[in-house]
Parts: structure tokens; sequence; C-alpha cells
């Protein structure tokens, strides 16, 4: 569950949902929320917050960071985090890197789903 809360704060930050300034809602509301443990909240916003995704200001709550380009970042992560699991399917599957790359391109050029 603490995974889970982490990622789904990063994919909202990183998608632009959650602009710089947020206020995220508090640990005890969230773990209310969620049916977990409020350690499991914390244990997740003391991680983000050593990413330098939130801050959390003593009294006053935790808010999604200001750090410039930082969902940029994440999303580029999230990519190299995907690439890589395609060129390890790739791999598997002895896919010479000429279609591994013409599969980029192809799904590149297709028109986003609406």
């Amino acid at each position: 569950m603490y995974l889970q809360i982490v990622e789904q704060i990063r994919q909202r930050v990183a998608a632009g949902d959650w602009p710089a300034g947020q206020e995220l809602p508090s640990i005890r509301a969230l773990a209310a929320d969620l049916r977990v443990s409020v350690i499991t909240v914390k244990r997740a916003y003391l991680d983000l917050e050593s990413e330098g995704v939130i801050v959390t200001r003593h009294g006053k709550g935790s808010f999604v960071a200001d750090a410039q380009g930082l969902a940029k970042d994440m999303r580029l992560a999230q990519l190299d985090t995907h690439l890589a699991a395609a060129g390890e399917i790739a791999r598997s599957l002895a896919m010479p890197e000429p279609e591994l790359i013409e599969r980029l391109r192809s799904a590149l050029n297709q028109e986003p789903d609406k």
C-alpha cells in the first residue's frame, strides 16, 4: 500500500494534475480515506519529501514541491523504465534492434487515444 501511495502521488505530480503548491491531504485524513495506518502514509510522505516531490511545513501540511522541471524529470524517469522493459522484452524475443526501433517509430506516429 505504501508503494501505491507514493506512485499515485508521483503520477499526479508528473502528469501536472497536482501543480506546485497544491496542498496534499493530511496524513491522518489520507490514512482514514485509504483505511491504512497513519505510519504507512507518513512513510510515503517522508520518502516523497526526501525525493523533492513534496515539502512539509510544520503545522501547515504537505504541498507539491516548487522544484522546476520536477514533473518533466519524473516523466522522463517513467519513460526510461518503460523503455528498459521494452528492451528486456525485445531481448527475450531475440528481436533485432532495427525492428525494435521501427516499432517505437510506429508507436510514436500513432494518433493518441481520446
